[in-house]
C-alpha cells in the first residue's frame, strides 16, 4: 500500500510517520485490495486540548474510504481513525461478498 503524509500547520517527525504507517499496514488483513492512502495531519488552532486532528482517506475499488478523529496527541486520533476505517473495510467486504 502507498501511503502519502500531508502534515498541516506542523513538521511530523519520522516517529509519527512510522507509528501511522504501522497502524495503517495493518488494515491489509481486512481488505486486501486497498490501493493507497492519503493521510493529513492537522494540528488545529484552537484553545482546546484536543487540537490534534487526523484524516485518511482509503483509495480502494469501489468507493473510497474515510475517517477523521481529534484528539488530544496524534498517536490516539490515529488509533481510533485506523479503528473506524477498520469497520468500514469489514463493511464494505461484506457488501462485495
Amino acid at each position: 500500500m502507498q501511503i502519502q503524509f500531508q502534515s498541516i500547520h506542523f513538521k511530523a517527525d519520522s516517529a509519527l510517520i512510522r507509528f501511522i504507517e504501522e497502524k495503517l499496514e495493518k488494515l491489509n488483513l481486512f481488505h486486501p485490495g486497498i490501493l493507497s492512502a492519503d493521510v493529513y495531519l492537522r494540528l488545529d488552532k484552537d484553545q482546546d486540548r484536543e487540537n490534534k486532528c487526523v484524516e485518511v482517506k482509503l483509495n480502494i475499488p469501489g468507493p473510497d474510504l474515510y475517517s477523521s478523529r481529534k484528539a488530544t496527541s496524534f498517536e490516539e486520533a490515529s488509533v481510533e481513525v485506523v479503528e473506524a476505517l477498520r469497520r468500514q473495510l469489514e463493511k464494505a467486504r461484506s457488501k462485495a461478498a
